[in-house]
């Protein structure tokens, strides 16, 4: 008798390390994003595609609030064509982060996905920065 989870079968593992591997082409994670920060090893823009409201009460250190609908090459100009973007939103239950990855893959900008967001960030233990006066 088989599970749910064994059910479909596993892919073989060269289908496994071609899918896991092609994912971090689009996917990074909040502790790396958090160590390449704190360790001065940003190489990368971090935006913040959430409301307005969102970002002042609460943000990653050192993103950039830019909201995914505000995307374009405008906002970008001010960045080389070969920047990584990182984008992320609310978390798991927004889709904000996906609709920018959109937006700056059609303006053909290198992107990459903060998977988790605010809340996979606050569970990893780290602090959100406010925006602080006018």
């Amino acid at each position: 008798m088989s599970s749910a989870v064994s059910r479909p079968a596993a892919a073989d593992s060269a289908a496994a390390l071609a899918h896991f591997e092609a994912l971090l082409q689009f996917e990074t994670d909040c502790w790396d994003v958090h160590h390449a920060i704190t360790n001065n090893r940003q190489d990368f823009v971090l935006l913040d595609v959430r409301g307005e409201d969102c970002y002042r009460n609460g943000h990653v250190p050192a993103a950039i609030h830019l909201p995914h609908s505000r995307i374009n090459d405008e906002t970008l100009a001010a960045y080389s064509a070969d920047t990584l973007f990182v984008v992320y939103c609310a978390g798991p239950h927004c889709n904000g982060a996906d609709k920018a990855a959109i937006r700056l893959a059609r303006l053909n900008r290198p992107v990459k996905k903060m998977i988790g967001g605010v809340t996979g960030w606050i569970d990893e233990g780290f602090t959100l920065e406010p925006v602080t006066g006018g």
